[in-house]
């Protein structure tokens, strides 16, 4: 990623998430997994900045956990979860409930970890 994120507003790094991950899905679909991992890098770089803004604005991917799509809701929730647990794990049990494939297999195994201990959100 050559933009230099902390020179983004957050409604930019928010926008920029939403590409990202639109991306990301599409990328998923075509099983262009490369692709889809340099994306996931690129969204991890966003989240660490939107992470490392005033009052952790990580908190307003919250905005995409009604999102049509389901690789935006996952991400969202997923990203959320230190901020928002109780939300975040609505979004990511409906996911799961929906069967919406293949997004609800990360976030039952999200969910698992989570339950298991062998994951903490941070």
């Amino acid at each position: 990623m050559t933009d230099d994120l902390t020179e983004k507003s957050v409604a930019e790094l928010l926008e920029k998430f939403l590409t990202t991950t639109l991306a990301q899905d599409a990328a998923d679909k075509k099983s262009r997994y490369a692709q889809y991992n340099r994306l996931f890098k690129q969204m991890q770089l966003l989240v660490a900045e939107l992470k490392a803004r005033p009052g952790d604005a990580r908190r307003e991917l919250a905005r995409y956990f009604q999102h049509p799509n389901a690789q935006v809701r996952v991400q969202a929730a997923i990203y959320c979860l230190a901020l928002l647990p109780l939300e975040s794990r609505q979004v990511l049990q409906r996911i799961s409930d929906r069967n919406e494939f293949p997004q609800a297999a990360d976030a039952t195994g999200i969910m698992m970890a989570i339950d298991a201990g062998r994951y903490v959100p941070d």
